[in-house]
């Protein structure tokens, strides 16, 4: 199998819906897929849904709890570049075929990784392995790398009429 580079941008919603989608298109397939998730450091309901297939799917959350509000604290950049090292490490070490960096791209934007860093690891990736890059504001370096991009935008959204967040479809 060729693997491919995909990134899921955009201010719209579902793009980690997205790339959770394709984890279990993967994993119903046979293969085994690794989640790096990023700035997220709590579960939600698909991580907890997740963790019934983890015979074939394994999830890591890279951030602290809560969100990061202007500057990242040292801690917020600790967790992502030991993140990036351990994405590293799982995209090179050939046990896994489907690799998703959830939130990398909001990492590169929030200053907690540099796009070169990102690049040089799609560079290094392995032919076979399909790499998913998902997240808000992606470089222009990393769209040029992409073989696939896909930008969800934001049309019309209920929050803006002050629906919070709802369990199991939004957390």
């Amino acid at each position: 199998m060729i693997g491919y580079v995909q990134v899921y941008t955009g201010d719209g919603k579902g793009k980690t819906t997205a790339a959770l989608g394709l984890a279990l298109r993967a994993a119903g397939a046979g293969l085994r897929v690794f989640i790096g998730q990023f700035v997220k450091g709590v579960d939600y309901a698909e991580t907890v849904a997740l963790e019934r297939n983890r015979d074939r799917i394994t999830v890591r959350r890279f951030g602290r709890p809560g969100f990061i509000h202007g500057q990242p604290a040292a801690d917020d950049v600790r967790a992502a570049r030991e993140g990036m090292e351990q994405a590293r490490e799982v995209l090179l070490g050939g046990e896994y075929d489907l690799v998703i960096l959830d939130e990398i791209l909001i990492a590169i934007h929030l200053g907690l990784l540099a796009e070169a860093d990102v690049l040089d690891l799609i560079e290094a990736r392995p032919s076979h392995v399909e790499l998913v890059l998902t997240g808000r504001h992606a470089p222009d370096g990393v769209i040029e790398a992409a073989d696939l991009v896909t930008e969800m935008r934001e049309i019309k959204h209920y929050y803006r009429q002050g629906v919070s967040a709802r369990r199991g479809i939004e957390s």
